[in-house]
C-alpha cells in the first residue's frame, strides 16, 4: 500500500474522523458506484445499517447526520459547517433525500437509518451497510464499508484481503513499513526523513504542489486554532462543557511582555490544543492529525515551535509536517489509528508520537533522534482507553489533547538530549501498541460501555 501524507492530514469537519468523516465519504462513494453502474436511477428506497462502535457512539459523533450529508453528495472537505443544521433539518422535516444532489428519494431517518448496538460486522468495529431497493421493494444492491480511522474507508472486499489495506496507490521510490526501514533508507541514501517523504510524495504531486499543500494544511490548522480561541459558549451534546480556550487566550495574551511563570509554556500548549478540540467537538472545520479526536496535538506543538523557538520558519513547519506524516504512516501500516481498535492511544497517542517526531525534525534533529522522539511519545501513552462520556468527543477527549501536546514537547526535548541511541525502538512500541489494542476489552474502545463513560454522571 502507498499512503500519502495528504491522506493522513485531511481537512474536514468534526467531531470524529472515524464516525463522521469516514461514514460521510462511504455514503457518497456508495452512491457514486451505483450511479456509474446505472442502478441509482432505478432506486426507490435506501436503508443504512450501522454496527458496533459506529452504532454505540454514533449519535454523539453525529454519524447519522454524516451519512445523510454523504448521501446528498456532500464532502467533508467542501461542506460549510454552518450550513449543516439547515440541511439536516430539511431532510428530517421533509423526509426526503436528494441523492448526490440530483436524485430525489423519500427518506425517514428513524426507519431507514438503523443503529445496531448489539451487533458487529466481522472485519472492523466501525461497520456500515448500505442497501438499495427498487420501487417494488426488490433489493438492487448492498455493500458494506468500514471506517478504519483518520477518515480512511475500505469496502468489504478490501477488508477481506487485509483490514488495514486502506487506499491503494502507485509504488513510491522509497517504500517503508517500519521505522527500521525508514532509518535504513536514510542511512543508505544519505537522506533526512523529510527528504525521503518529499521524494515519495513526488509520486502524486510536484514539489511546488507539495510545499503549497503542506502550508495549506498548516493554515487550516491555524485557522481552526484561531476560531477556537474566539468562540465562547457551551459545546453541544448535553454535557454543558464550557469552552475554555477563549478565556485562557485572553489571560495569556494580556500577560505577554511581562515576567513569565516557568510553567507558562504548558498553559500555551493547553490553550492551543483546547481551541482546536473545542472547535472539533462543535462540528467545526479541522484537520485529521491523524484523526479528529487527536487533532489538537500537532497544531499546538507547531504553535509552540513558532512562538517559543527562535528562528522558526515555514521550512521548519514543512519539515515538521513531512516527518509527522511519515510517523503517522508507520502507525497506519503497523497497528491502527482507529480508537475503535486501539483505544485512545490510536488517536492522541499517535498524535503525540507524530508531534514529537515533527518537532524534532523542525529543530534539525537527526533521523535517529526523530525516531527516538516518536518512540518516547507513544511509549507513555500505551494502554490509554477511549471511553467518551455520552459518546461525545468532549470528556475526556479535549483535555487529553493538552496532555498529548505537553508530552510531545517533552519527548522531543529528551530525544534531542541524546544522540539517537536508545533501548526501545519505535517498531517495538508500535508492535506493543498493536498487541495492547487487541488485548483491550471492547468496552474501552470507543463504545462508551466502560471507564469514564459509565462512572461519570451525564448531568
Amino acid at each position: 500500500m502507498s499512503i500519502s501524507i495528504f491522506n493522513i492530514f485531511s481537512i474536514g469537519i468534526g467531531p470524529s474522523s472515524s464516525h463522521t468523516l469516514g461514514p460521510m465519504r462511504a455514503a457518497r462513494k456508495y452512491l457514486l458506484t451505483l450511479e456509474n453502474s446505472g442502478i441509482l436511477k432505478r432506486a426507490g428506497h435506501i436503508k443504512v445499517d450501522l454496527y458496533g462502535s459506529l452504532a454505540l457512539t454514533g449519535k454523539g459523533h453525529l454519524t447519522d447526520s454524516a451519512i445523510m450529508l454523504g448521501l446528498e453528495g456532500e464532502t467533508p472537505e467542501s461542506i460549510n459547517p454552518d450550513a449543516i443544521p439547515a440541511i439536516i433539518g430539511r431532510i428530517k422535516h421533509n423526509h426526503k433525500l436528494n441523492l448526490l444532489g440530483k436524485y430525489p428519494l423519500p427518506f425517514d431517518p428513524e426507519k431507514q437509518l438503523i443503529f445496531h448496538m448489539d451487533k458487529f460486522l466481522p472485519y472492523h468495529p466501525n461497520g456500515m451497510r448500505f442497501t438499495t431497493y427498487d420501487l417494488n421493494g426488490k433489493e438492487l444492491n448492498s455493500e458494506i464499508y468500514y471506517s478504519v480511522g483518520g477518515g480512511f474507508i475500505i469496502d468489504h472486499a478490501e477488508a477481506n484481503k487485509d483490514k488495514h489495506l486502506g487506499e491503494t496507490g502507485p509504488t513510491v521510490p522509497h517504500p517503508y513499513k517500519t521505522g527500521n526501514e525508514l532509518l535504513s533508507i536514510g542511512r543508505r541514501q544519505n537522506l533526512s526523513i523529510p527528504e525521503i517523504v518529499i521524494l515519495n510524495e513526488l509520486t502524486w504531486k510536484n514539489e511546488t504542489e507539495i510545499k503549497t499543500g503542506l502550508m495549506t494544511i498548516w493554515e487550516a490548522m491555524a485557522a481552526c486554532t484561531k476560531r477556537g480561541c474566539l468562540h465562547k459558549g457551551i459545546l453541544p451534546g448535553g454535557l454543558n462543557v464550557i469552552r475554555r480556550a477563549p478565556a485562557l487566550y485572553r489571560e495569556l495574551s494580556s500577560q505577554e511582555g511581562s515576567k513569565h511563570h516557568p510553567a507558562e509554556v504548558m498553559k500555551w500548549l493547553s490553550m492551543w490544543a483546547l481551541a482546536v478540540n473545542e472547535e472539533n467537538a462543535a462540528g467545526g472545520r479541522v484537520v485529521t492529525a491523524p484523526t479528529n479526536g487527536g487533532s489538537g496535538v500537532i497544531p499546538s506543538v507547531i504553535h509552540y515551535y513558532i512562538k517559543m523557538i527562535d528562528n522558526a520558519d515555514d521550512e521548519g513547519i514543512r519539515r515538521f509536517l513531512l516527518t509527522a506524516g511519515a510517523i503517522g504512516i508507520l502507525y497506519k501500516e503497523g497497528a491502527s489509528i482507529s480508537a475503535a481498535e486501539m483505544g485512545c492511544m490510536g488517536e492522541v497517542g499517535v498524535a503525540c508520537s507524530m508531534a514529537a517526531a515533527g518537532l524534532t525534525a523542525a529543530l534539525n534533529g537527526t533521523n535517529e533522534q526523530i525516531e527516538n522522539a516518536a518512540e518516547i511519545g507513544m511509549e507513555h501513552n500505551l494502554g490509554m482507553t477511549c471511553d467518551p462520556v455520552k459518546g461525545l468527543v468532549q470528556i475526556p477527549c479535549i483535555e487529553r489533547n493538552t496532555m498529548g501536546a505537553v508530552k510531545a514537547v517533552n519527548a522531543s526535548l529528551l530525544a534531542l538530549l541524546g544522540n539517537g541511541t536508545h533501548r526501545v525502538s519505535l517498531d517495538q512500541v508500535i508492535a506493543t501498541m498493536r498487541q495492547t489494542g487487541r488485548d483491550m476489552q471492547s468496552i474501552y474502545k470507543e463504545t462508551s460501555l466502560g471507564g469514564l463513560a459509565v462512572n461519570v454522571p451525564e448531568c
